[in-house]
């Protein structure tokens, strides 16, 4: 993709459901959603910085004046969760049980990776509710489930799912335009998780980063996956590193992809799960990240 970073956009992609779009969806710069109805509202994530997240405020308040009622958060990076403490109190933040613990763990870890970035100045805060496999909410007349449905991008994804609408928030476990990331999740746990998500028949998919699609965007990610492990098995049986695979491949197809030095992450990912390691079981990030930088030829720049 090509498209450069813009402002934000908040548009109507279904009868009260909405999309704020972050492009093109490179690192730090997320999707998040919204659902409305009969007066109540629910926000799918928030933002990385507070200025971003006061943006998202702002639109969400143009459509529901006072806020949301309750905020999902998707997983724990950041860029989905550093936002929550804009929004006013009266809100009920949720989140996976397993995402609580890691947003508290975490902190603003991630903040250290780009040290420029203009971050603002917000507290860390945590989901109210937690839950394990599957939560209703009732947003006047739309249902808005949520699904666990990690490991994938993450050890306990959550995506949201408006049945009557159509309308699919997969947080990262779909990409559009951009390289998926499944360094802290697992290959073959995302290849689960998309085909669950393809049965549940999505009209309109709202993937974690990139352009808003349809169905393509989980068939298109799981292509990548598929890539991906064959890269990986060719690069074991060669007797290369995660790093040298990643220099040596053609990348075809996704040599167009946001974010491609996340290929380097990725591999580490897949060369784990061929020796063996359990989905979602943890990796040396700070490592990985280090050869990706090496990979893209400096620090991969953060738009947020």
């Amino acid at each position: 993709m090509t498209v450069p970073p813009g402002p934000p956009t908040l548009r109507e992609i279904a009868a009260g459901v909405y999309a704020f779009e972050q492009l093109p969806g490179g690192w730090c710069l997320n999707n998040a959603g919204l659902i409305v109805d009969d007066g109540r509202s629910v926000l799918i994530d928030t933002a990385a910085t507070e200025a971003r997240a006061r943006q998202l405020r702002a639109e969400v308040e143009r459509i529901a004046p006072d806020g949301p009622d309750l905020v999902v958060n998707t997983h724990f990076h950041g860029d989905h969760v550093f936002g929550n403490a804009v929004f006013p109190s009266r809100a009920t933040v949720i989140a996976h049980e397993g995402t609580r613990a890691d947003i508290a763990e975490a902190g603003f870890g991630l903040r250290g990776i780009w040290p420029d970035v203009d971050w603002g100045d917000t507290g860390l805060r945590l989901p109210d509710l937690t839950f394990r496999d599957r939560l209703v909410l009732r947003t006047g007349r739309l249902t808005v489930e949520l699904l666990q449905v990690g490991p994938a991008h993450t050890p306990d994804d959550v995506v949201a799912w408006v049945p009557e609408r159509g309308v699919l928030f997969t947080g990262d476990v779909a990409w559009s335009g951009v390289t998926p990331y499944v360094l802290m999740g697992s290959i073959e746990g995302s290849l689960r998780a998309l085909d669950r998500l393809l049965a549940l028949e999505p009209q309109i998919v709202v993937p974690g980063h990139g352009p808003v699609g349809g169905p393509e965007v989980l068939h298109a990610t799981a292509a990548y996956l598929r890539w991906l492990r064959d890269l990986a098995e060719a690069g074991r049986k060669a007797g290369r590193s995660a790093l040298e695979t990643a220099r040596a491949a053609d990348l075809g197809p996704y040599a167009t992809l946001v974010d491609a030095e996340r290929l380097v992450g990725n591999l580490h990912r897949a060369y784990a799960e061929l020796d063996g390691l359990a989905p979602g079981e943890r990796l040396d990030v700070a490592a990985s990240f280090r050869e990706m930088a090496a990979y893209h030829g400096g620090l991969p720049q953060c738009h947020a």
